[in-house]
């Protein structure tokens, strides 16, 4: 039998959009959405036209966290393993690195993996009523989307410990404070700022765009010299394409780049 439909997808211009469609249940994740979540990553990073991705959900919510009714009996004694052939995982913890930008816009509540995937991502939105909550531990288990390794390194110990350790909700004025997300727009506008940044993103030269997210994840997983001694390589391979040669083009004449991603 084909899993329902939980994630929708949509090719518009240069962004690939992704979004969580199970609205009956505040779209919590079950085996099928994750399935299906890690097969869009795949499809997202393996198209060529495809130069940011936005993601996003359907309905009042973006996510109530995991399913547990169907989840919790699927963690074996190797944890869950959900990444399909030709998928990636979303929260990039294990498998196949992602190495275009994905824009994330949440609204309503916003629980658990909805926290590790802004996390995982690389601008978020959010609306202004959106409620987050990192509340495994009031479930008697730990985060293990990759909360306990990102969110104290983007928002600081403290911040990070304040919402972990507790499992309180916090609100999106909160999550702007303290660095999780980079707006909040009036309800209803998300999905359009963050589609508006999606293409901001894709309009600019790919192979560059592409190149400077992963200086900024070597630097981060792997440290500052790994970062620094590939950015004279990598700015000589760029200057070599013919995106360049249109940058420079477009610098010199003042007139709009049109990239071609080579």
């Amino acid at each position: 039998m084909t899993a329902p439909s939980r994630i929708v997808t949509e090719q518009r211009g240069h962004v690939f959009l992704i979004g969580l469609n199970r609205p009956e249940k505040r779209n919590a994740a079950d085996f099928a959405l994750l399935e299906q979540l890690a097969l869009a990553y795949g499809t997202f990073e393996r198209d060529p036209e495809a130069r940011a991705a936005l993601v996003y959900a359907v309905g009042d919510h973006f996510t109530g966290g995991l399913d547990l009714g169907d989840i919790g009996g699927r963690l074996g004694t190797e944890g869950l393993h959900f990444v399909p052939q030709g998928g990636i995982n979303p929260w990039q913890l294990s498998g196949e690195t992602l190495t275009k930008p994905v824009v994330i816009a949440v609204q309503g509540t916003c629980l658990t993996l909805g926290i590790e995937l802004i996390l995982a991502s690389d601008v978020a939105i959010a609306a202004e009523s959106t409620s987050f909550g990192q509340i495994e531990v009031a479930r008697g288990i730990l985060p293990f989307g990759g909360a306990t390794i990102r969110f104290p390194r983007a928002v600081g110990w403290g911040n990070a410990m304040r919402w972990i350790l507790t499992g309180d909700s916090f609100d999106a004025a909160e999550a702007y404070r303290i660095g999780l997300v980079q707006e909040v727009v009036p309800d209803g506008s998300q999905f359009e700022r963050g589609l508006a940044l999606a293409e901001r993103i894709a309009a600019q030269a790919p192979l560059a765009v592409r190149a400077a997210l992963s200086s900024a994840r070597t630097a981060v997983r792997e440290g500052d010299a790994v970062a620094a001694a590939e950015l004279q390589p990598a700015l000589t391979r760029l200057a070599r394409t013919d995106d360049a040669r249109i940058g420079m083009e477009s610098f010199l004449s003042r007139r709009p780049a049109t990239f071609l991603g080579r």
